[in-house]
């Protein structure tokens, strides 16, 4: 079994290419790098909104599994437990970022309220009129607390169901959705400051002068 090669390994079912991989098989284990490495880099770099750091945090994913993957014991979907295993090494990152952002903060300006708290908005779910550029959305999305923002790609961008979301933060399906709210009404909140932001510069431009090109699309979860 040693030998398998990568066309061999297309026979075997997903559950026989994770065992083989457990039992130390390169071929199997490259298999599922190329399987499952570009879903975990597209949530690594929603997530980070850098393509550099999230090609670094797709790599320490696959190392991690590397010395992991013989824990996997099969009590839920493998690529479930491989994103709960991303969505952590992320969510640490961003941590480590937030906490030495705010100790550099308290530092530098200590008489300065932080503003790095997470808020939380209540209101009506999601609901955006018009249009909105790709960089004013991913600007807002990055503006989300780590777990909020979490949440909000795993289940709107990529599509995950809150069922598979409580598996991989291990809360309940109703902590999810509760969590996703919260997440769309805070987007929505930042996308409308953007967006009356930028009509208040418009308002500013000298009569007469060419008008900014601000690419128009259509909001779509999918291909934001």
């Amino acid at each position: 079994m040693s030998a398998l090669r990568q066309r061999e390994l297309t026979e075997l079912t997903d559950a026989d290419v994770v065992r083989l991989a457990q039992e130390g098989n390169g071929v199997a284990f490259e298999r599922i790098y190329r399987l499952h490495s570009g879903r975990v880099y597209s949530l690594c770099l929603r997530m980070v909104a850098d393509p550099a750091e999230a090609e670094d945090l797709t790599q320490e994913v696959f190392l991690h599994l590397f010395r992991k993957i013989g824990t996997f014991r099969g009590e839920s979907a493998f690529s479930t437990w491989l994103h709960r295993m991303a969505v952590n090494i992320v969510l640490m990152r961003l941590r480590r970022k937030r906490i030495t952002k705010i100790s550099l903060d308290a530092i530098t300006n200590p008489g300065e309220e932080s503003d790095t708290q997470p808020k939380e908005f209540g209101g009506p779910d999601l609901r955006l009129n018009g249009v909105i550029d790709r960089l004013t959305l991913q600007a807002a999305i990055n503006e989300l607390a780590p777990g909020y923002r979490a949440i909000f790609i795993l289940h709107d961008v990529q599509g995950f169901k809150h069922n598979e979301i409580a598996e991989i933060f291990g809360c309940s399906v109703g902590n999810s959705k509760s969590q996703l709210h919260k997440a769309r009404t805070l987007l929505r909140q930042l996308l409308q400051k953007a967006q009356g932001n930028g009509a208040h510069q418009r308002s500013q431009l000298v009569p007469g002068s060419p008008a900014i090109d601000r690419p128009k699309l259509g909001f779509d979860y999918a291909h934001a």
